[in-house]
């Protein structure tokens, strides 16, 4: 929690910035639950405890969120539906694992065929307007509130118990992965396995996988998957960056006061930038740790991968896109902003990566 207390002591300063005023004395206050995938790690403690934090100081301690590790509240793949029910208030989710009800979840979530971390800061509340479009998507398909509150990193593409550089390599390996990459993977001859967090170490130490992904090298290395798995594969191709969400029983958001609504909707922008920096000042210590562990073998994936990887993502996309309207939606939203961004390097260094 280091991190989050550092960086939440620009919370005061950013309320002013956004306009925040005083809210009712007679506002009601609230002790809600917070269900979540993660058994720990920076998307906990900086993320979910990071939101929980800034909410219950936005809203003067209005609205307290007390979080939960994964599988304590509901299914650790299955956040939405705790949320649903009832059974918690309120959940810090990655959409993608919702993949089997709705594939749209990745588009907003992070895909193979996405954005990078930078690109989404400026794509959820620029001018495209993406954090709206998710929420509607949420309130719609789900009938929960969803209030993006994370950019998450460029991952490390596979810990891995044989060396992957070449497609030929990856032929006929079973690996772990979630979302999108579990249909790409396979086009590109690996077999995929998609599990929880909290068994994701263990296929990998008893090689019931040859490798996983899971996160950048902060998370990966707090994990201690470089201890069980000699081989560590970049660049993550299958994840450039990533987002999660912050989302509300319907009926429990209803209860909020217009100004307690703007206040955590306030909060989730902010978190935006507080994870962004978090979870990035995290990855540089971790990929040092990772350089300087001496038990790992280094492998970049080769141009042919990489290109063959990007190819069979927009594939995958337009074909997504042909059967599903909201997916579709989604998908011609944040292709249209990706186009725009062909511009930024030439007039700005190379971003993400």
């Amino acid at each position: 929690m280091t991190v989050t207390k550092t960086l939440m002591s620009t919370t005061a300063a950013a309320a002013v910035a956004l306009g925040l005023t005083a809210a009712p004395a007679s506002a009601q206050e609230f002790n809600w639950s917070m269900a979540t995938p993660w058994s720990g790690g920076h998307w906990m403690d900086i993320g979910a405890k990071g939101f929980a934090a800034l909410v219950e100081e936005y809203t003067d301690g209005r609205v307290k969120l007390e979080v939960f590790p994964a599988g304590t509240l509901g299914s650790a793949l299955k956040v939405t539906e705790t949320v649903q029910s009832g059974i918690a208030e309120a959940g810090h989710n990655w959409p993608g694992y919702d993949y089997g009800i709705d594939k749209t979840g990745v588009v907003f979530g992070g895909w193979a065929g996405g954005l990078k971390p930078e690109e989404y800061l400026m794509w959820l509340h620029g001018a495209s307007n993406g954090a709206e479009l998710w929420d509607q998507w949420r309130q719609e398909q789900f009938d929960v509130v969803s209030i993006p509150c994370s950019v998450g990193e460029t991952e490390i593409f596979l810990h891995s118990h044989k060396p992957v550089e070449t497609l030929e390599d990856y032929q006929g390996m079973k690996v772990r992965t979630s979302g999108a990459w579990a249909e790409i993977a396979s086009t590109l001859g690996a077999s995929t396995v998609v599990m929880p967090g909290s068994e994701v170490f263990s296929a990998l130490e008893r090689q019931i996988v040859d490798g996983i992904e899971w996160g950048g090298p902060g998370i990966n290395s707090d994990a201690g998957f470089d201890k069980i798995a000699e081989y560590i594969v970049t660049p993550g191709v299958h994840q450039p960056g990533a987002a999660h969400e912050c989302m509300f029983n319907k009926d429990a958001w209803d209860q909020l006061s217009e100004h307690d609504q703007n206040m955590i909707r306030a909060a989730g922008q902010q978190m935006l930038t507080l994870t962004y920096i978090g979870y990035g000042q995290n990855d540089l210590e971790g990929y040092q740790a990772l350089m300087e562990g001496g038990n790992n073998t280094l492998v970049q994936l080769s141009d042919e991968f990489i290109a063959a990887a990007r190819d069979a993502s927009v594939k995958w996309g337009e074909e997504q896109a042909a059967e599903n309207e909201w997916f579709k939606k989604a998908f011609d939203n944040q292709q249209e902003f990706r186009s725009k961004m062909t511009n930024w390097p030439k007039f700005r260094s190379p971003i993400g990566g």
